[in-house]
């Protein structure tokens, strides 16, 4: 198992601009959690897109998750592996979909939704697993992340409107 994840990562070519953004500019590479390493490096890019309006920020979203489709499925059948861990653009998105609910901007509340959202892009419950298993190709890629960052949001916003009161 390692050697053919192996021999997919020697397909990347970080030359490449599509596979430079599937790996989250690299980051995904990282031989230690690659999913939690994208979720970590999406957070500079996210504190830029935080000055612009927000709804800038909603359609550069869109955006991502338009071009995320098809960066993903690109690499993923370039590589031979479909969703490989160095994949991480589809955390990059979940990411700034779940800090898209920060009630406040603080590193505290940064750091909650990072929590949230690597709990539940990793361990998949339902709605999200379903989506995992069942939606293929660049869709299959990015789908569980947005909506576990969906998810993400929704409970960082009550627990933002609860606590902020």
């Amino acid at each position: 198992m390692t050697r053919n994840k192996d021999v997919a990562k020697s397909r990347l070519q970080m030359s490449n601009p599509w596979h430079l953004l599937a790996t989250g500019f690299g980051s995904g590479l990282s031989p230690w959690v690659p999913g939690t390493m994208g979720s970590l490096a999406s957070i500079p890019f996210w504190w830029l897109m935080t000055w612009l309006p927000f709804q800038l920020y909603y359609l550069l979203v869109l955006l991502g998750i338009s071009l995320g489709v098809y960066l993903c499925h690109r690499t993923a059948k370039d590589m031979g592996v479909h969703d490989h861990g160095s994949i991480v653009w589809d955390e990059f998105i979940g990411m700034w979909i779940t800090l898209m609910a920060i009630p406040v901007l603080s590193w505290q509340w940064v750091a909650a939704g990072f929590v949230i959202f690597r709990i539940f892009d990793m361990w998949k419950p339902w709605p999200i697993r379903w989506f995992d298993r069942n939606v293929h190709g660049g869709m299959g890629i990015m789908v569980d992340d947005i909506v576990a960052g969906i998810i993400s949001a929704g409970i960082l916003y009550l627990c933002g409107h609860y606590w902020l009161l």
